[in-house]
């Protein structure tokens, strides 16, 4: 159905947000209230999905997200299927906080842990949850003792520009691998902390100054909306490439292409869980209606 109104023949990797729920109650959380709701994928649904994905769109990698992945209580089911039977690339991205028994359990299956941080120690904890910092690091540490690669994730905010160099230092000690920076978009949770938006455009460049001139080991990317100017805008899914680099399932079902339309019900697209197909639900306000443009990553 996505090739048929798109043109979209492959789609890279999904971005499979198995459930709402999580320990956490993030100040920029994009899902804000809907941590409250109870939709998550059973693990038949997430299995099936994962198959139609790779066998109807090329699809060759899963990104495992929530909420939290690591309180998914079939998440170990879910990761072996994707890696022994499906053969995909598989990642996750998590708050890392006791996910020690869980992580130990799946490393054999598991290419690249993504832990969440949003600055140093106390910075981090006043976003995330006291205690979270260390429990990232715990993690981190682990990972590296089971042969598991890592990479962390940021979202840039008035109150963490100052540490994205630090941060980088301390992730690349822990041995990780890739600093992914996000733009803080103002959407769920983030909607009620205008106080977290960066004002000056300014401060973007001047970060990305300090990263190119940084000689750090670990890798940065960065989405081009952390710049001056913004990412140009680029419109890829009605008549555009035959190849998008990925799509995102949230819990119940809703497929979104881009990034910025993400927490915005903007999707043109549903997973029907019981039928297992997709299906083309067009609104006035959906991501290929708006035209929204994709998020652009490049090294800093």
């Amino acid at each position: 159905m996505i090739g048929e109104v798109t043109g979209i023949r492959r789609i890279r990797m999904l971005y499979l947000q198995l459930l709402y729920r999580c320990n956490f109650e993030c100040l920029h959380c994009f899902h804000g209230e809907r941590l409250k709701h109870a939709d998550a994928f059973s693990p038949e649904e997430a299995i099936n999905l994962l198959t139609l994905m790779r066998d109807r769109y090329g699809t060759e990698a899963v990104t495992l997200l929530g909420g939290e992945p690591f309180v998914y209580k079939n998440l170990a089911q879910v990761v072996r299927h994707a890696k022994q039977e499906l053969g995909l690339q598989v990642e996750i991205c998590t708050n890392g906080y006791r996910i020690e028994r869980r992580l130990t359990e799946i490393a054999p299956y598991l290419d690249l842990l993504r832990i969440s941080l949003e600055g140093i120690g106390a910075t981090n904890d006043r976003i995330r949850k006291f205690g979270s910092y260390q429990g990232a690091l715990s993690a981190l540490d682990l990972a590296r003792e089971l042969g598991v690669r890592t990479g962390a994730t940021m979202t840039v905010t008035s109150s963490n520009i100052d540490e994205v160099l630090p941060l980088a230092r301390t992730l690349q000690d822990f041995g990780a691998r890739q600093l992914k920076l996000h733009c803080l978009r103002p959407v769920g949770n983030a909607a009620d902390h205008p106080e977290l938006l960066v004002t000056d455009p300014a401060a973007y460049t001047r970060l990305r100054e300090q990263l190119q001139t940084a000689d750090l080991a670990i890798e940065v990317i960065v989405d081009e909306d952390l710049s001056a100017d913004g990412a140009a805008e680029i419109c890829a899914p009605a008549g555009g490439p035959p190849e998008i680099e990925r799509i995102e399932a949230d819990p119940r079902g809703a497929l979104t292409m881009s990034c910025k339309a993400v927490g915005k019900d903007s999707h043109a697209f549903w997973y029907d869980k019981l039928a297992d197909h997709i299906v083309h639900r067009p609104s006035a306000t959906d991501e290929l209606t708006l035209a929204v443009p994709d998020v652009v990553y490049a090294r800093a």
